[in-house]
């Protein structure tokens, strides 16, 4: 019988367009209470956060994104009952970039564009981590974030 994991190490991708829109996928897994999310997930071992965050936005959505990444920070969920880290990402896409489609059916149902003012409940927990920095607002307790500074 395989052990359970003691840590995590992931990364959310903020993804804006020329609108300033962001993307977030409904999330619909088994066994988990379904929300919104980031595209992201775990980070594979001898990855670096920026080759993540592209290779999970293409996974999840399709879209392959030859543009910078840029980091914001590290969130930590000191409530989970493992290690668990996620770094905050973020890229915009160019104006002719493909959009977004369904491509792991079991894990989410669509993938829409949110303006930051009207987005969505329920958030997946480090989502909203990432974007509580993003747009400035504290992190409740439970969470820490190490911001990135460059």
């Amino acid at each position: 019988m395989p052990s359970k994991p003691t840590s995590r190490v992931g990364v959310g991708v903020i993804v804006t367009r020329d609108d300033g829109n962001i993307l977030l996928g409904y999330r619909d897994k088994a066994d988990e209470p379904p929300c919104w999310c980031l595209p992201g997930g775990h980070v594979d071992p001898g990855e670096d956060f920026e080759t993540a965050a592209r290779r999970e936005l293409h996974e999840e959505t399709g879209i392959w994104a030859d543009v910078s990444v840029r980091m914001l920070a590290l969130f930590q969920d000191l409530d989970c009952e493992i290690t668990s880290i996620t770094a905050g990402a973020a890229l915009s896409l160019p104006e002719h970039a493909a959009e977004p489609r369904v491509t792991e059916p079991h894990v989410f149902t669509c993938w829409r564009w949110f303006s930051l003012d009207a987005l969505p409940e329920p958030l997946f927990p480090a989502a909203a981590a990432v974007l509580r920095h993003y747009t400035g607002k504290p992190q409740p307790g439970g969470w820490v974030e190490y911001p990135i500074t460059s």
